[in-house]
């Protein structure tokens, strides 16, 4: 199974491929769409949009994996962000991709085994999952591995499961 895993954001998009098979990760590519600060609203949406229906293309994966957005301090950075999600997950359905949501909770569960493990813990994991050298950056990317990592478990045990 190939995952795209994505952690939403407008200023930088973090996505991860792996592709899970019996067990084993395999990391395919990792790294991040970026928008200029500058640029307006609509055009930073299209950007994502468009980055999204590449990497697609590129890596043809099973599945989207997605971060829920969670409520930010910030309205106006929270409404943001559910704007890009939302491209975001036009972008897969439109392609017919099979969309999955998880909550930072759920992702830190699979991860680290712990629903409140901090930052460092989730990406010292995502290191060891996919046998990478060094934590990925941005912590974007890094994020955006714990994503498709947690739906390789989420899946793998529905599928034990019967789920």
């Amino acid at each position: 199974m190939r995952i795209l895993g994505i952690d939403p954001g407008f200023a930088i998009v973090g996505y991860g491929v792996i592709d899970y098979e019996k067990g084993k990760y395999k990391t395919v590519d990792y790294g991040k769409i970026t928008t200029p600060a500058g640029m307006d609203m609509p055009l930073r949406l299209k950007e994502v949009y468009d980055g999204i229906l590449r990497l697609i293309e590129l890596f043809k994966p099973d599945v989207l994996a997605i971060e829920e957005l969670f409520f930010n301090t910030n309205v106006k950075t929270a409404i943001a962000v559910g704007h890009a999600r939302g491209v975001i997950v036009l972008a897969a359905a439109n392609k017919g991709i099979k969309i999955n949501e998880y909550t930072p909770l759920q992702i830190k569960q699979a991860v680290v085994g712990y629903g409140r493990a901090d930052k460092n813990q989730v990406q010292q994991m995502v290191k060891m999952f996919l046998g990478l050298k060094e934590v990925p950056k941005p912590d974007d990317t890094a994020d955006a591995l714990a994503v498709a990592i947690c739906h390789a478990n989420s899946s793998s045990l529905g599928g034990v499961l019967g789920l």
